[in-house]
């Protein structure tokens, strides 16, 4: 019986792959015939692998206006130099735009199963339900809308994505020098991604922390100690075991010995960052870091109205509204933080005021921007949101909670752009590791999401415009 329950998931598996990338071929045909020259960031990126496939290597041939390392075009020369080899095909067939974009296509592939792995390994298999439950969660998340748009088009997030998820699930296996070099490759795509390397690391150490905080409740349920209460308590309680922990040497040196391709992993993007002066290699007057606290609110919204059928409902809604009327002094406190946040700490990119091709500008204008007073009055939702985020996550251990919130806050902060695809990674890695939903609500999430991908891509390739000092052909996207 399980035998035959391994083979059907097997063939349903095999069925939703096969269907996404015929439907993705179809689409990226349009792409194609609508798009035959580079567009937006494309203009830098192609070029580059480009003069990448010609074998011109030199840093003199490297456009300054890129920001990101080579990977995406060592990669990309890696797969379309042997298509030239055994096809014969010209250099300029395999060097062209159209196969350049379908890299990204076969990166999607990748991705997607993945997901269907990650989704195996991190999900418990104790329902019988369960195998439709992971290919229909594996089918929303290869199809989520900010992900599936930038897979036909030149850009880093679905090569960035595939070794991200690829080094995660090493390290779910053991397989931490695999994940360590995976993390590398990752970085390569994006500088960025050294964070989620860090988080794989941040995952063996939650696990260690996990048994030591375990064995340390039995062992004080053994010993009858009165527990102390208060509404910091619990919180009192973790900080006092953490220190404790971090006192000892053993547990140190086990750590240490645990995630050591981690730790030479940072130490390799610390050398970068020195002798590069900085984490951003080109364009830096554009991408300069700050302190932009509420684009970790922008991450909870975002989170919220894509996750909305697991987040968003009227017990969620009473069950918050008990917990704010319990707890009024640190809700209160919470919320007057955000506000000051949000007050001192907001920011608007010279690219978010001026490009109106992206859905940001729209957002920002007609909602920031119309009424001053609109940013505070949205601190309730964010807490919501942030609070709905961390009950989804409550089946995790609080170890691993504090971790992912912590690289979530590393990699969302620093960013003083406000742009969807910077929240692709974390929303992803998050929506792994929420439970199961049920099926019915997961068919209505994928529904939701296939009718957000329809009216992106209608809009793309069919609402087009034109900027009055330019003849070229402008688009809305992400």
């Amino acid at each position: 019986m399980g035998a035959g329950m391994a083979q059907l998931e097997g063939y349903y598996f095999s069925a939703a792959l096969s269907c996404t990338f015929l439907l993705s071929c179809l689409l990226f045909s349009a792409f194609s015939r609508a798009l035959r020259e580079p567009y937006m960031d494309e203009i830098f990126h192609l070029p580059q692998a480009q003069r990448y496939c010609e074998g011109h290597f030199s840093l003199s041939q490297w456009d300054p206006m890129i920001t990101t390392l080579p990977g995406l075009y060592l990669v990309s020369v890696g797969v379309v130099k042997p298509a030239r080899w055994i096809f014969g095909w010209s250099e300029h067939v395999v060097c062209s735009i159209g196969m350049l974009r379908f890299i990204n296509l076969l990166f999607s592939v990748g991705n997607f199963y993945l997901l269907y792995l990650l989704f195996r390994r991190v999900q418990p298999k104790n329902k019988a339900a369960s195998s439709i439950q992971r290919i229909l969660s594996t089918l929303t998340l290869a199809v989520f809308p900010t992900l599936y748009f930038f897979n036909f088009l030149y850009y880093t997030e679905a090569g960035s994505m595939f070794f991200t998820l690829f080094a995660y699930l090493m390290c779910l296996y053991g397989n931490h020098k695999t994940s360590a070099l995976l993390g590398f490759c990752g970085f390569m795509f994006r500088q960025t991604n050294i964070i989620w390397a860090v988080f794989c690391a941040g995952n063996v150490i939650a696990q260690k922390l996990t048994e030591a905080w375990k064995t340390e409740l039995q062992k004080k349920k053994e010993e009858r100690l009165p527990s102390t209460k208060g509404p910091f308590s619990e919180f009192r309680k973790i900080l006092q075991f953490l220190l404790a922990y971090s006192m000892s040497f053993k547990n140190l040196s086990m750590l240490v010995l645990l995630t050591w391709p981690y730790i030479l992993l940072v130490f390799v993007f610390c050398a970068f960052v020195v002798v590069n002066g900085g984490i951003v290699i080109g364009d830096r007057s554009s991408h300069e870091a700050c302190l932009h606290f509420p684009q970790l609110f922008y991450f909870f919204s975002f989170t919220l109205f894509f996750s909305f059928p697991h987040l968003l409902s009227l017990s969620k809604i009473k069950a918050f509204l008990c917990l704010v009327w319990k707890r009024k002094i640190q809700f209160f406190v919470i919320t007057l933080v955000s506000l000051f946040l949000v007050w001192k700490f907001t920011y608007a990119h010279k690219y978010l005021l001026a490009d109106n091709r992206h859905y940001t500008f729209y957002v920002w204008k007609r909602v920031f921007q119309k009424y001053e007073i609109v940013k505070y009055l949205l601190v309730p939702v964010y807490i919501f949101a942030g609070w709905s985020i961390a009950d989804s996550l409550k089946s995790k251990s609080i170890f691993w909670n504090l971790m992912f919130f912590i690289c979530l806050f590393m990699v969302t902060v620093p960013q003083k752009l406000l742009e969807f695809r910077y929240f692709i990674l974390p929303y992803v890695i998050y929506r792994l590791n929420i439970p199961l939903p049920p099926t019915s609500r997961l068919v209505y999430e994928l529904g939701c999401y296939a009718v957000v991908n329809f009216l992106t891509f209608y809009t793309f390739l069919n609402k087009t415009f034109q900027w009055p000092n330019s003849q070229d052909i402008q688009r809305f996207m992400w």
